[in-house]
């Protein structure tokens, strides 16, 4: 028998789990509201659940992967809340101050055919939703972010942090263009 996932390395995990694109799939957008429909009866008190990502953005490649944002009430205790995550299946991949991330859909054998990154954080702590909207609402925007994913998937296939950190300064220039733009939306 294979190692458990919490006894992989690093880079063990991410020859595992690698990075990779696909076309736009519409079923994302039925992942999404199944994963999202079960998180509210099981957190019911969550402020609001979005869905984030690439896979939120009709017609751009992206890895096959749900985000999900969670934004809690201030008053939420992260820790129980981590518990109840644990019970449904969430693995959590790090805890900051007032933000908890979780994976599910990741196995021994390698990606589930659903996977989830879920978002926990307070209320109001949601650029992604600046950052998704723009992209919607701008199409030129959204190639130019698909082009770079594009340009960055094969030298960062095995490298999830420097993929991310590749994307960080286009993601920060269009979110702060986004808030611009939209002021107090959210």
């Amino acid at each position: 028998m294979g190692k458990k996932l919490s006894e992989m390395t690093l880079e063990e995990l991410w020859q595992l789990f690698p990075i990779f694109l696909t076309e736009h799939r519409a079923c994302w957008a039925d992942w999404y509201q199944q994963e999202a429909a079960a998180l509210q009866a099981s957190v019911p008190q969550a402020k609001r659940i979005s869905h984030i990502g690439s896979t939120a953005i009709e017609g751009i490649w992206a890895k096959p992967i749900i985000d999900i944002l969670l934004e809690m009430p201030q008053s939420c205790d992260l820790a129980g809340l981590q518990a109840l995550l644990a019970q449904q299946g969430y693995i959590c991949m790090s805890r900051s101050e007032g933000r908890l991330s979780f994976n599910k859909g990741y196995t021994e054998n390698g990606f589930a055919e659903r996977v989830f990154h879920l978002h926990v954080r307070y209320a109001g702590d949601h650029d992604e939703l600046y950052f998704r909207d723009y992209l919607r609402e701008e199409p030129a925007a959204a190639k130019a972010y698909e082009q770079l994913k594009l340009s960055l998937w094969k030298e960062y296939e095995h490298d999830r942090d420097g993929y991310t950190n590749a994307k960080a300064d286009l993601v920060r220039q269009m979110t702060a263009a986004a808030r611009e733009k939209y002021g107090k939306r959210y």
